[in-house]
Protein backbone atom coordinates (compact mmCIF):
# COMPACT_ATOMS: atom_id res chain seq x y z
CA UNK A 1 0.00 0.00 0.00
CA UNK A 2 1.09 3.54 -0.93
CA UNK A 3 0.31 7.24 0.27
CA UNK A 4 -0.21 8.79 -2.84
CA UNK A 5 -0.02 12.88 -2.65
CA UNK A 6 -2.28 14.63 -5.58
CA UNK A 7 -0.01 17.44 -7.11
CA UNK A 8 -1.57 21.30 -5.76
CA UNK A 9 -4.16 21.69 -8.78
CA UNK A 10 -4.46 25.23 -10.69
CA UNK A 11 -7.13 27.81 -9.07
CA UNK A 12 -10.05 27.12 -10.73
CA UNK A 13 -12.98 29.42 -11.21
CA UNK A 14 -14.65 30.45 -8.35
CA UNK A 15 -17.57 27.40 -7.66
CA UNK A 16 -20.86 27.90 -5.86
CA UNK A 17 -21.13 28.83 -2.10
CA UNK A 18 -21.82 26.15 0.00
CA UNK A 19 -24.71 25.18 1.08
CA UNK A 20 -25.21 27.51 4.81
CA UNK A 21 -26.29 26.07 7.86
CA UNK A 22 -29.98 25.87 8.91
CA UNK A 23 -31.25 28.93 10.96
CA UNK A 24 -30.60 29.58 14.15
CA UNK A 25 -33.20 29.06 16.84
CA UNK A 26 -32.35 30.15 20.58
CA UNK A 27 -33.44 27.85 23.08
CA UNK A 28 -32.14 28.38 26.75
CA UNK A 29 -29.17 26.20 28.23
CA UNK A 30 -30.70 22.88 29.68
CA UNK A 31 -33.62 22.76 27.56
CA UNK A 32 -31.89 20.76 24.29
CA UNK A 33 -31.86 16.62 23.90
CA UNK A 34 -28.58 15.29 24.29
CA UNK A 35 -26.13 14.71 21.17
CA UNK A 36 -23.68 12.05 20.31
CA UNK A 37 -20.59 12.51 18.59
CA UNK A 38 -18.37 10.27 16.67
CA UNK A 39 -15.45 10.73 14.26
CA UNK A 40 -14.86 9.25 11.34
CA UNK A 41 -10.80 8.43 10.48
CA UNK A 42 -11.10 9.26 6.52
CA UNK A 43 -9.11 7.17 4.31
CA UNK A 44 -10.24 6.27 0.58
CA UNK A 45 -12.56 9.54 -0.07
CA UNK A 46 -13.09 12.52 -1.90
CA UNK A 47 -13.74 14.01 1.19
CA UNK A 48 -9.84 14.39 2.85
CA UNK A 49 -7.69 16.85 1.00
CA UNK A 50 -4.53 15.14 0.25
CA UNK A 51 -3.02 17.72 -0.95
CA UNK A 52 -2.69 20.14 1.66
CA UNK A 53 0.95 19.78 3.12
CA UNK A 54 -0.63 19.41 6.90
CA UNK A 55 -2.42 15.75 5.23
CA UNK A 56 -0.59 13.30 7.28
CA UNK A 57 -0.48 9.77 6.31
CA UNK A 58 -3.28 7.35 5.81
CA UNK A 59 -1.62 3.72 7.08
CA UNK A 60 1.04 5.40 10.25
CA UNK A 61 -0.36 4.34 12.91
CA UNK A 62 0.43 8.23 14.77
CA UNK A 63 -2.21 9.58 12.43
CA UNK A 64 -4.98 6.67 13.83
CA UNK A 65 -3.30 7.73 17.55
CA UNK A 66 -3.88 11.59 17.14
CA UNK A 67 -7.29 11.40 15.65
CA UNK A 68 -8.51 9.26 18.35
CA UNK A 69 -6.89 10.69 21.26
CA UNK A 70 -8.46 14.10 19.89
CA UNK A 71 -11.79 12.30 19.83
CA UNK A 72 -11.46 11.36 23.09
CA UNK A 73 -10.52 14.50 24.12
CA UNK A 74 -13.98 16.19 22.93
CA UNK A 75 -15.31 13.08 24.96
CA UNK A 76 -16.83 12.01 21.51
CA UNK A 77 -18.97 8.49 21.58
CA UNK A 78 -16.75 6.53 19.27
CA UNK A 79 -13.85 6.70 16.35
CA UNK A 80 -15.42 5.04 13.15
CA UNK A 81 -12.77 3.53 10.84
CA UNK A 82 -14.21 2.54 7.23
CA UNK A 83 -13.08 -0.73 5.40
CA UNK A 84 -12.16 -1.60 1.63
CA UNK A 85 -11.48 -5.17 0.47
CA UNK A 86 -10.14 -4.65 -2.92
CA UNK A 87 -8.89 -1.65 -4.46
CA UNK A 88 -11.14 0.69 -6.49
CA UNK A 89 -10.22 1.29 -10.40
CA UNK A 90 -11.47 3.80 -12.45
CA UNK A 91 -11.42 2.92 -16.60
CA UNK A 92 -9.44 -0.21 -15.84
CA UNK A 93 -6.69 1.43 -13.64
CA UNK A 94 -5.75 1.93 -9.91
CA UNK A 95 -7.87 4.91 -8.50
CA UNK A 96 -4.82 7.10 -8.11
CA UNK A 97 -6.42 10.27 -7.61
CA UNK A 98 -7.25 9.67 -4.29
CA UNK A 99 -4.71 7.63 -1.43
CA UNK A 100 -4.33 3.79 -2.14
CA UNK A 101 -4.72 1.35 0.33
CA UNK A 102 -5.80 1.29 4.08
CA UNK A 103 -5.24 -1.30 6.71
CA UNK A 104 -7.41 -3.55 8.44
CA UNK A 105 -9.95 -1.77 10.70
CA UNK A 106 -10.05 -4.35 13.90
CA UNK A 107 -6.30 -4.68 13.56
CA UNK A 108 -5.70 -0.80 13.76
CA UNK A 109 -8.65 -0.73 17.05
CA UNK A 110 -6.62 -3.13 18.85
CA UNK A 111 -3.93 -0.75 18.82
CA UNK A 112 -5.86 1.89 19.24
CA UNK A 113 -7.43 0.71 22.60
CA UNK A 114 -4.40 0.61 23.80
CA UNK A 115 -3.73 4.46 23.47
CA UNK A 116 -7.18 5.67 24.81
CA UNK A 117 -9.24 5.35 27.42
CA UNK A 118 -13.22 5.89 26.60
CA UNK A 119 -13.54 6.14 23.38
CA UNK A 120 -15.73 4.00 21.90
CA UNK A 121 -13.74 1.45 18.48
CA UNK A 122 -15.98 1.02 15.39
CA UNK A 123 -14.76 -1.04 12.69
CA UNK A 124 -16.48 -1.69 9.37
CA UNK A 125 -16.65 -4.97 8.50
CA UNK A 126 -18.50 -7.05 5.93
CA UNK A 127 -20.71 -9.92 6.63
CA UNK A 128 -20.71 -11.25 2.88
CA UNK A 129 -17.42 -12.40 2.46
CA UNK A 130 -16.74 -12.97 6.79
CA UNK A 131 -17.98 -15.66 8.91
CA UNK A 132 -20.22 -15.29 11.76
CA UNK A 133 -18.24 -17.11 14.39
CA UNK A 134 -14.47 -15.74 13.36
CA UNK A 135 -15.80 -12.45 13.15
CA UNK A 136 -17.91 -12.62 16.65
CA UNK A 137 -14.67 -14.17 17.96
CA UNK A 138 -12.65 -10.61 16.93
CA UNK A 139 -15.42 -8.46 17.72
CA UNK A 140 -15.47 -10.05 21.40
CA UNK A 141 -11.80 -10.14 21.71
CA UNK A 142 -11.50 -5.98 21.13
CA UNK A 143 -14.57 -5.57 23.82
CA UNK A 144 -12.92 -7.82 26.12
CA UNK A 145 -9.39 -5.86 25.67
CA UNK A 146 -11.00 -2.25 25.74
CA UNK A 147 -12.94 -2.70 28.68
CA UNK A 148 -16.31 -2.48 26.39
CA UNK A 149 -15.82 -0.10 23.89
CA UNK A 150 -15.91 -2.39 20.64
CA UNK A 151 -18.89 -1.65 17.77
CA UNK A 152 -19.28 -3.18 14.15
CA UNK A 153 -20.42 -1.47 11.37
CA UNK A 154 -22.39 -4.21 9.14
CA UNK A 155 -21.93 -3.47 5.63
CA UNK A 156 -22.38 -5.79 2.40
CA UNK A 157 -21.69 -6.18 -0.96
CA UNK A 158 -22.77 -7.89 -4.14
CA UNK A 159 -20.03 -6.35 -5.70
CA UNK A 160 -18.30 -9.38 -8.09
CA UNK A 161 -15.57 -7.21 -8.50
CA UNK A 162 -14.78 -7.14 -4.89
CA UNK A 163 -15.93 -10.52 -4.54
CA UNK A 164 -12.93 -11.75 -6.92
CA UNK A 165 -10.97 -11.63 -3.56
CA UNK A 166 -12.81 -14.13 -1.99
CA UNK A 167 -13.33 -17.59 -2.48
CA UNK A 168 -17.23 -17.39 -3.20
CA UNK A 169 -16.63 -14.11 -5.48
CA UNK A 170 -19.35 -11.76 -5.97
CA UNK A 171 -22.13 -14.36 -5.68
CA UNK A 172 -25.50 -12.59 -3.66
CA UNK A 173 -27.82 -10.35 -5.35
CA UNK A 174 -28.88 -7.18 -3.13
CA UNK A 175 -31.83 -8.86 -1.45
CA UNK A 176 -29.81 -12.32 -0.17
CA UNK A 177 -27.58 -9.97 0.79
CA UNK A 178 -29.21 -8.59 3.60
CA UNK A 179 -30.88 -12.06 4.19
CA UNK A 180 -27.21 -13.31 4.77
CA UNK A 181 -26.19 -9.76 6.78
CA UNK A 182 -29.65 -10.40 8.96
CA UNK A 183 -28.25 -14.10 10.13
CA UNK A 184 -24.83 -13.46 9.99
CA UNK A 185 -25.42 -10.60 12.98
CA UNK A 186 -28.44 -12.70 14.69
CA UNK A 187 -25.70 -15.48 14.28
CA UNK A 188 -23.49 -13.78 16.18
CA UNK A 189 -25.16 -12.14 19.02
CA UNK A 190 -26.14 -16.21 19.53
CA UNK A 191 -22.67 -16.85 19.56
CA UNK A 192 -21.99 -13.65 22.61
CA UNK A 193 -24.69 -14.94 24.36
CA UNK A 194 -23.35 -18.94 24.51
CA UNK A 195 -21.93 -18.61 28.20
CA UNK A 196 -24.15 -19.20 30.79
CA UNK A 197 -24.40 -16.45 33.76
CA UNK A 198 -21.72 -17.93 35.76
CA UNK A 199 -19.15 -17.93 32.72
CA UNK A 200 -19.73 -21.83 31.84
CA UNK A 201 -19.08 -22.53 28.03
CA UNK A 202 -22.25 -24.01 26.65
CA UNK A 203 -22.79 -26.06 22.97
CA UNK A 204 -23.93 -23.86 20.64
CA UNK A 205 -25.95 -24.84 17.75
CA UNK A 206 -26.75 -22.61 14.72
CA UNK A 207 -28.16 -24.25 11.66
CA UNK A 208 -29.81 -21.25 9.23
CA UNK A 209 -29.89 -20.75 5.77
CA UNK A 210 -26.51 -19.47 5.05
CA UNK A 211 -24.52 -21.07 8.26
CA UNK A 212 -24.56 -24.00 9.78
CA UNK A 213 -22.19 -24.05 12.97
CA UNK A 214 -22.01 -26.49 16.19
CA UNK A 215 -19.49 -26.61 19.05
CA UNK A 216 -18.49 -23.99 21.87
CA UNK A 217 -17.87 -20.42 21.82
CA UNK A 218 -14.11 -19.21 22.72
CA UNK A 219 -14.69 -16.51 24.84
CA UNK A 220 -16.97 -15.62 27.65
CA UNK A 221 -19.50 -13.00 27.57
CA UNK A 222 -17.79 -9.74 26.79
CA UNK A 223 -18.12 -6.25 29.38
CA UNK A 224 -21.18 -4.96 26.65
CA UNK A 225 -22.86 -8.40 26.26
CA UNK A 226 -23.09 -7.42 22.59
CA UNK A 227 -20.67 -5.03 20.84
CA UNK A 228 -22.73 -2.09 19.37
CA UNK A 229 -23.83 -2.81 16.28
CA UNK A 230 -23.93 -0.08 13.60
CA UNK A 231 -25.65 -0.05 10.12
CA UNK A 232 -24.86 2.52 7.24
CA UNK A 233 -27.85 2.57 4.53
CA UNK A 234 -30.50 4.73 3.17
CA UNK A 235 -32.12 2.18 1.20
CA UNK A 236 -35.56 0.60 1.98
CA UNK A 237 -33.84 -2.74 2.79
CA UNK A 238 -31.21 -0.66 4.78
CA UNK A 239 -33.61 0.86 6.90
CA UNK A 240 -35.59 -2.21 7.68
CA UNK A 241 -32.41 -3.83 8.39
CA UNK A 242 -31.51 -1.14 10.72
CA UNK A 243 -34.58 -1.10 12.79
CA UNK A 244 -34.72 -4.81 13.32
CA UNK A 245 -31.37 -4.96 14.36
CA UNK A 246 -28.84 -1.84 14.64
CA UNK A 247 -27.66 0.37 17.53
CA UNK A 248 -26.62 2.79 15.17
CA UNK A 249 -27.56 3.66 12.02
CA UNK A 250 -24.92 5.88 9.85
CA UNK A 251 -26.62 7.83 7.18
CA UNK A 252 -26.39 11.16 5.17
CA UNK A 253 -29.25 13.76 4.50
CA UNK A 254 -28.22 17.43 3.27
CA UNK A 255 -31.18 19.17 4.65
CA UNK A 256 -33.10 19.41 7.72
CA UNK A 257 -36.32 18.27 6.05
CA UNK A 258 -34.67 15.38 4.36
CA UNK A 259 -33.40 14.47 7.91
CA UNK A 260 -36.74 14.76 9.67
CA UNK A 261 -38.18 12.60 7.02
CA UNK A 262 -35.39 10.18 7.44
CA UNK A 263 -35.71 10.30 10.83
CA UNK A 264 -39.54 9.41 11.39
CA UNK A 265 -39.46 6.88 9.28
CA UNK A 266 -36.53 4.85 10.69
CA UNK A 267 -38.32 5.68 13.97
CA UNK A 268 -41.43 4.49 12.90
CA UNK A 269 -40.11 1.38 11.53
CA UNK A 270 -39.27 0.61 15.35
CA UNK A 271 -42.23 -1.13 16.78
CA UNK A 272 -42.79 -3.20 14.34
CA UNK A 273 -39.84 -5.29 15.50
CA UNK A 274 -40.96 -4.94 19.30
CA UNK A 275 -38.37 -1.59 20.22
CA UNK A 276 -37.77 1.22 21.01
CA UNK A 277 -36.95 5.09 19.65
CA UNK A 278 -34.50 5.16 22.08
CA UNK A 279 -33.09 1.43 20.80
CA UNK A 280 -31.76 2.99 17.78
CA UNK A 281 -29.36 6.57 16.91
CA UNK A 282 -29.63 7.98 14.49
CA UNK A 283 -26.22 9.96 13.31
CA UNK A 284 -25.55 11.39 9.62
CA UNK A 285 -22.46 11.94 8.76
CA UNK A 286 -21.53 15.83 8.30
CA UNK A 287 -18.51 18.13 7.78
CA UNK A 288 -17.62 21.03 9.51
CA UNK A 289 -15.79 24.03 8.72
CA UNK A 290 -15.20 26.58 11.74
CA UNK A 291 -13.71 30.33 11.27
CA UNK A 292 -14.00 33.29 13.69
CA UNK A 293 -16.69 34.80 11.64
CA UNK A 294 -19.42 33.00 9.69
CA UNK A 295 -18.15 34.67 6.47
CA UNK A 296 -14.71 33.73 7.19
CA UNK A 297 -16.09 30.21 7.99
CA UNK A 298 -17.64 30.34 4.68
CA UNK A 299 -14.67 31.51 2.97
CA UNK A 300 -12.41 28.77 3.94
CA UNK A 301 -15.47 26.48 3.04
CA UNK A 302 -15.55 27.45 -0.86
CA UNK A 303 -12.04 26.81 -0.82
CA UNK A 304 -12.08 23.70 1.09
CA UNK A 305 -14.83 22.36 -1.66
CA UNK A 306 -12.15 23.48 -4.75
CA UNK A 307 -9.89 21.60 -3.32
CA UNK A 308 -12.06 18.08 -2.50
CA UNK A 309 -13.05 18.68 -6.32
CA UNK A 310 -10.22 19.63 -8.46
CA UNK A 311 -11.30 19.60 -12.76
CA UNK A 312 -9.60 15.65 -12.55
CA UNK A 313 -12.22 15.22 -9.60
CA UNK A 314 -14.93 16.50 -10.89
CA UNK A 315 -14.81 14.43 -14.57
CA UNK A 316 -13.98 11.32 -12.22
CA UNK A 317 -17.46 12.10 -10.70
CA UNK A 318 -19.34 12.53 -13.52
CA UNK A 319 -18.16 8.88 -15.49
CA UNK A 320 -19.52 7.67 -12.50
CA UNK A 321 -22.94 9.13 -13.09
CA UNK A 322 -22.68 8.52 -16.55
CA UNK A 323 -20.87 5.38 -16.91
CA UNK A 324 -18.27 6.50 -19.71
CA UNK A 325 -15.03 8.31 -20.41
CA UNK A 326 -15.52 11.83 -20.12
CA UNK A 327 -12.09 12.69 -20.43
CA UNK A 328 -12.64 15.39 -23.44
CA UNK A 329 -14.90 17.22 -21.59
CA UNK A 330 -14.17 20.89 -20.32
CA UNK A 331 -14.74 20.85 -16.21
CA UNK A 332 -16.05 24.39 -16.42
CA UNK A 333 -17.89 23.97 -19.64
CA UNK A 334 -21.73 21.92 -19.66
CA UNK A 335 -22.83 18.59 -18.54
CA UNK A 336 -23.33 15.91 -21.20
CA UNK A 337 -26.32 15.85 -22.96
CA UNK A 338 -26.51 12.45 -23.64
CA UNK A 339 -27.77 9.65 -21.55
CA UNK A 340 -25.62 7.58 -19.14
CA UNK A 341 -24.50 3.81 -19.69
CA UNK A 342 -26.36 2.20 -17.33
CA UNK A 343 -24.59 -1.19 -17.43
CA UNK A 344 -21.05 0.00 -17.01
CA UNK A 345 -17.73 -0.92 -15.81
CA UNK A 346 -16.01 2.34 -15.84
CA UNK A 347 -15.57 2.53 -11.91
CA UNK A 348 -14.85 -0.66 -9.91
CA UNK A 349 -15.16 -0.99 -6.15
CA UNK A 350 -17.45 1.79 -5.80
CA UNK A 351 -21.31 1.66 -5.24
CA UNK A 352 -22.88 3.74 -8.09
CA UNK A 353 -26.17 4.71 -6.41
CA UNK A 354 -29.72 4.74 -8.19
CA UNK A 355 -30.93 5.11 -11.36
CA UNK A 356 -28.04 6.61 -13.66
CA UNK A 357 -30.46 8.41 -16.01
CA UNK A 358 -32.42 10.04 -13.22
CA UNK A 359 -29.10 10.55 -11.22
CA UNK A 360 -27.83 12.61 -14.18
CA UNK A 361 -31.17 13.95 -14.33
CA UNK A 362 -30.95 15.43 -11.07
CA UNK A 363 -27.80 16.97 -12.44
CA UNK A 364 -28.71 18.76 -15.19
CA UNK A 365 -31.64 19.97 -13.11
CA UNK A 366 -29.39 21.52 -10.77
CA UNK A 367 -27.15 22.95 -13.45
CA UNK A 368 -29.97 24.60 -15.07
CA UNK A 369 -31.50 26.05 -11.82
CA UNK A 370 -28.06 27.57 -11.21
CA UNK A 371 -26.41 27.91 -14.58
CA UNK A 372 -23.46 25.79 -12.70
CA UNK A 373 -20.66 24.18 -15.30
CA UNK A 374 -20.28 20.79 -14.57
CA UNK A 375 -17.38 21.25 -11.72
CA UNK A 376 -19.57 23.55 -10.12
CA UNK A 377 -22.14 20.65 -10.10
CA UNK A 378 -20.37 18.26 -8.98
CA UNK A 379 -19.25 20.45 -6.33
CA UNK A 380 -22.88 20.88 -5.19
CA UNK A 381 -23.99 17.37 -5.83
CA UNK A 382 -21.29 15.83 -4.31
CA UNK A 383 -21.36 17.69 -0.65
CA UNK A 384 -22.75 15.99 2.13
CA UNK A 385 -24.35 17.97 5.18
CA UNK A 386 -22.39 20.92 6.69
CA UNK A 387 -22.14 22.76 9.31
CA UNK A 388 -20.38 26.13 8.37
CA UNK A 389 -19.52 29.24 10.30
CA UNK A 390 -18.28 30.45 14.02
CA UNK A 391 -17.94 28.19 16.71
CA UNK A 392 -21.29 29.85 18.05
CA UNK A 393 -22.97 29.09 14.83
CA UNK A 394 -21.79 25.77 14.52
CA UNK A 395 -23.14 24.44 17.76
CA UNK A 396 -26.30 26.40 17.46
CA UNK A 397 -27.09 24.45 14.28
CA UNK A 398 -26.15 21.42 15.42
CA UNK A 399 -28.27 21.43 18.51
CA UNK A 400 -30.99 22.40 16.32
CA UNK A 401 -31.08 19.29 14.62
CA UNK A 402 -30.81 17.08 17.18
CA UNK A 403 -33.72 19.50 18.81
CA UNK A 404 -35.72 18.91 15.71
CA UNK A 405 -35.68 15.22 15.58
CA UNK A 406 -33.87 15.64 12.28
CA UNK A 407 -30.51 13.20 13.90
CA UNK A 408 -29.41 11.80 17.29
CA UNK A 409 -25.91 13.27 16.83
CA UNK A 410 -23.49 13.43 13.76
CA UNK A 411 -20.11 11.46 12.82
CA UNK A 412 -17.62 14.09 11.97
CA UNK A 413 -15.36 13.34 8.52
CA UNK A 414 -13.00 15.69 8.44
CA UNK A 415 -11.05 17.00 5.70
CA UNK A 416 -7.57 16.53 7.04
CA UNK A 417 -5.54 13.84 8.64
CA UNK A 418 -5.07 13.44 11.43
CA UNK A 419 -5.66 17.17 12.53
CA UNK A 420 -8.90 17.55 11.36
CA UNK A 421 -10.97 17.72 14.35
CA UNK A 422 -8.50 19.69 16.63
CA UNK A 423 -10.65 22.96 15.97
CA UNK A 424 -14.16 21.77 16.29
CA UNK A 425 -12.75 19.85 19.70
CA UNK A 426 -11.66 23.15 20.82
CA UNK A 427 -13.97 25.18 20.19
CA UNK A 428 -17.55 24.09 19.16
CA UNK A 429 -17.46 21.44 22.09
CA UNK A 430 -17.61 23.73 24.44
CA UNK A 431 -20.16 25.97 23.87
CA UNK A 432 -22.11 22.38 23.32
CA UNK A 433 -21.63 22.01 26.85
CA UNK A 434 -22.22 24.88 28.26
CA UNK A 435 -25.57 24.65 25.96
CA UNK A 436 -26.28 21.46 27.98
CA UNK A 437 -26.49 19.69 24.83
CA UNK A 438 -23.19 17.55 25.18
CA UNK A 439 -21.50 15.54 28.52
CA UNK A 440 -18.82 17.41 29.87
CA UNK A 441 -17.43 13.82 31.30
CA UNK A 442 -17.93 10.68 30.19
CA UNK A 443 -20.48 8.71 32.57
CA UNK A 444 -19.65 5.13 32.43
CA UNK A 445 -16.92 2.82 30.80
CA UNK A 446 -18.77 1.31 27.69
CA UNK A 447 -19.93 2.58 24.69
CA UNK A 448 -23.34 1.56 25.31
CA UNK A 449 -23.24 3.85 28.28
CA UNK A 450 -22.06 7.11 26.08
CA UNK A 451 -24.78 5.93 23.92
CA UNK A 452 -27.53 5.70 26.56
CA UNK A 453 -28.09 1.88 24.86
CA UNK A 454 -29.21 -0.93 27.33
CA UNK A 455 -26.72 -3.59 27.90
CA UNK A 456 -28.20 -7.04 26.40
CA UNK A 457 -29.37 -9.77 29.26
CA UNK A 458 -27.85 -12.83 29.05
CA UNK A 459 -29.95 -15.09 27.75
CA UNK A 460 -30.83 -18.40 30.43
CA UNK A 461 -31.72 -21.86 29.56
CA UNK A 462 -34.03 -23.57 31.88
CA UNK A 463 -31.52 -24.77 33.46
CA UNK A 464 -30.06 -21.58 34.25
CA UNK A 465 -32.82 -20.63 35.92
CA UNK A 466 -33.80 -23.55 38.40
CA UNK A 467 -30.36 -22.97 39.26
Amino acid sequence: MSHQRLPQQPRPAPPQQPRPAPPRRSQPPGTHRPLHLAAHFPGVNSTTVWSDPRSGSQIAFDSFVHLARTAERGLFDFFFLAEGLRLREHKGRIHDLDVVGRPESLAVLNAVAAVTERLGLAATVNSTFNEPYELARRLASLDHLSDGRAAWNVVTSSDAFTGENFRRGGYLDRAERYTRAAEFVATARELWDSWSPDGTPRPFAHHGRHFSIEGEFTLPRSPQGHPVVIQAGDSAEGRDFAASTADVIFTRHGTLAAGQEFYADVKGRLPGYGRTADDLKIMPGVTVVVGDTDAEAQEKATEIRRLQVSPQNALLAAEQVWGTDLSGFDPDGPLPAFDPVVDSDVVQGRVRQGDPRALAEKWRGLARAKNLSLRETAIEATGRQSFIGSAATVAEAMSHFVDSRAADGFILVPHLTPGGLDEFVDQVVPLLQERGAFRTAYTGPTLRDHLGLSHPATRQTPKDAAA
